[in-house]
């Protein structure tokens, strides 16, 4: 049985920087400090953490919506979540609602402290300098 993971961040930075900032290779690999290539193309491959994580473009709409098929490399082989980042800028910051489909029963809680600690704390930060 899988599990889900539901997270809201507020980022004070427009929906077109939080956008910009998780699919561009360079501004991505900035605010995680680690190495990241990821396509801007519907059914485009994406690399983060090196070679920690990986998958596929989804969905695209550009400052609004990413939907992208993912996996981390200790995952049982080809077992693969989505993930969802919708954004929605209001009063000059953006409200992000992240979504993870099909986590690995037993990573839950480890991923979802990993999305916070390796995503959504940094990328404030980034946002501050």
């Amino acid at each position: 049985m899988s599990k889900n993971i539901e997270q809201t961040v507020i980022i004070k930075a427009s929906a077109h920087d939080v956008y910009e900032a998780l699919m561009d290779s360079k501004k991505h690999a900035e605010f995680t400090d680690a190495e990241a290539k990821i396509s801007r193309e519907v059914g485009g491959k994406i690399q983060a953490w090196g070679d920690y994580i990986e998958g596929e473009n989804l969905e695209l709409v550009p400052d609004k919506k990413i939907v992208q098929k993912w996996r981390a490399s200790d995952w049982p082989n080809g077992h693969y979540s989505t993930v969802t980042f919708a954004l929605a800028e209001k009063d000059g910051q953006t409200e992000l609602k992240f979504t993870q489909e099909n986590v690995p029963p037993d990573e839950k809680e480890a991923i979802a402290e990993g999305w916070e600690d390796y995503y959504w704390k940094p990328l404030k930060e980034y946002f501050k300098k």
